[in-house]
């Protein structure tokens, strides 16, 4: 993931005018700033990302080389030396102007990590670039496989998405990235996942963990109550002089465990001890008895 698509990035097209990329940067960069998102890493990470795609999209030259030669964007003068030399080769007999055949193709292995393959009569292959999305979901959305469509540079594209994947994750999708330079073969997408949660529940891995308020009487007495898991609800039952801040766990209710099917992690439940307030002449009488009793 180390390329990144600079266009995704600032949630323009590749059309877009010089003006839309400059609003487009501006207004990514006032909702991730560092002084607006103190120690949020994520923020930090972006605002950095949108600054490097800004970098190069709002300069003409670096940007008519990013669009034709994507992610060796940055080599764009060695690949036209490169393919010149190629054609000298093609028109002197299979001679390559001070370089050997076998010189030449190490020049393509060490500039771009052995992507680009040379032989006699033949371009230049080139990878295509890697493509990078992020999808943000709810907690709800991912409690259960299912399919999406995304649209990534005018493509539609069909994906699963497995119940359980977590916030972070990155997924890749073989050869849905860039086309290929002279046929050579397309990059890769990955999509990373920003899964909100307004649930209620705190989720670690596949554990789940919430907190129940417990009245004063069913914790002395004990009894049954109601509580909510994630996939419905429950009752309960509350043993007699139940403390403050006893945790319960309910196995096989919490999250399901990335691509292991039929498998849930577990639920955890802290109890809240909630006090009684505006109590009536009676019940504080009654609490002086019991206090008296103690």
């Amino acid at each position: 993931m180390a390329f990144i698509d600079y266009y995704n990035i600032l949630g323009v097209s590749k059309t877009a005018t010089e003006n839309d990329i400059k609003k487009a940067y501006r207004k990514l960069a006032r909702k991730y700033h560092p002084d607006l998102n103190p120690n949020d890493k994520d923020a930090e990470k972006k605002f950095k990302e949108i600054n490097e795609a800004n970098e190069v999209l709002s300069n003409a030259e670096n940007r008519k080389k990013y669009d034709e030669y994507g992610e060796h964007w940055q080599h764009a003068e060695e690949y036209e030396k490169a393919k010149q030399q190629e054609q000298y080769q093609n028109s002197t007999n299979n001679q390559y102007g001070g370089y050997s055949e076998e010189d030449f193709s190490d020049f393509f292995s060490s500039m771009f990590g052995g992507r680009a393959s040379q032989s006699r009569g033949q371009h230049v292959k080139f990878r295509g670039q890697d493509f990078n999305a992020q999808l943000q979901l709810n907690l709800q959305d991912v409690y259960t496989t299912h399919k999406r469509t995304l649209t990534v540079n005018n493509k539609n594209i069909r994906i699963t998405i497995p119940a359980g994947i977590e916030n972070g994750q990155v997924i890749k999708i073989k050869g849905h990235g860039g086309k290929g330079i002279n046929n050579g073969p397309n990059g890769d997408l990955y999509i990373e996942f920003s899964i909100l949660n307004q649930s209620g529940f705190k989720r670690d891995g596949h554990n789940l963990y919430t907190t129940v308020d417990l009245d004063l009487y069913t914790a002395l007495l004990g009894g049954n109550i109601t509580v909510n898991t994630f996939d419905g609800k429950v009752k309960l039952t509350v043993k007699p002089e139940t403390q403050n801040g006893t945790k319960i766990k309910l196995k096989g209710k919490g999250f399901p465990k990335y691509k292991k099917e039929g498998q849930f992690g577990d639920l955890y439940i802290t109890y809240n001890l909630k006090t009684p307030t505006n109590l009536t002449e009676k019940e504080k009488e009654l609490f002086t008895e019991l206090s008296k009793l103690r």
